[in-house]
């Protein structure tokens, strides 16, 4: 598959300042929801870039400095635990995604934007792509950016607080850590809205 498609068809309609829309950490217990745009050149290369989730974590811990240091410009946004709760994650994540366009507009005046599954209402033209993120390789950088970020913060909570085993889960409801927060209890940041985190608070153990 051509990652450059979408891009190239906008390029051929004299559009050039693309940006590539994804988010990681939908699914955690803990901690924000991130996500990331980013702007490539029109000579961008990196060999193997992709879908964040089907490349290793060298890969991707690989990529994430030289997709910064190519881009034209990127921005990270973010919704926290508390507005995850209050709004529900499909909500945050639409809100932190405009978040991180606005990083962008702040830096280059984006003239359309290609996003990963979730339909946004923007005043920039927009296109929702289904599994954008293999497809189109604004979104797949985009990708890196949102989970090497994401994943940076679950290894310095780790450090603090390492009887989670953070850094091995990142927040993802494995048994591991199912068990690490039924022994040890809740710290802050976790949502509290999601199914095996309430199960705790209304049994006590939080």
């Amino acid at each position: 598959m051509d990652l450059w498609q979408y891009e190239k068809e906008l390029y051929e309609k004299g559009i050039t300042l693309i940006g590539g829309v994804d988010e990681v950490g939908r699914g955690p217990l803990i901690g924000p929801v991130v996500t990331a745009c980013c702007v490539l050149p029109k000579d961008f290369v990196l060999e193997g870039l992709t879908d964040s989730k089907k490349l290793s974590e060298k890969k991707r811990e690989a990529f994430y400095p030289y997709i910064l240091e190519h881009a034209i410009a990127y921005g990270i946004g973010s919704c926290s635990p508390e507005e995850i709760d209050q709004w529900n994650i499909y909500e945050a994540t639409k809100i932190a995604m405009k978040r991180a366009i606005a990083e962008v507009q702040k830096k280059v005046k984006l003239e359309y934007v290609l996003i990963d599954a979730m339909p946004l209402e923007l005043e920039i033209p927009s296109l929702s792509i289904i599994k954008g993120d293999a497809k189109s390789i604004s979104i797949a950088a985009a990708s890196v950016i949102a989970k090497v970020t994401r994943d940076h913060m679950m290894i310095e909570l780790d450090k603090k607080y390492p009887q989670y085993g953070y850094k091995d889960h990142k927040g993802y409801p494995t048994k591991k850590h199912l068990e690490a927060i039924q022994k040890y209890g809740l710290i802050e940041g976790y949502r509290k809205t999601y199914g095996p985190v309430k199960e705790i608070i209304d049994r006590g153990i939080a």
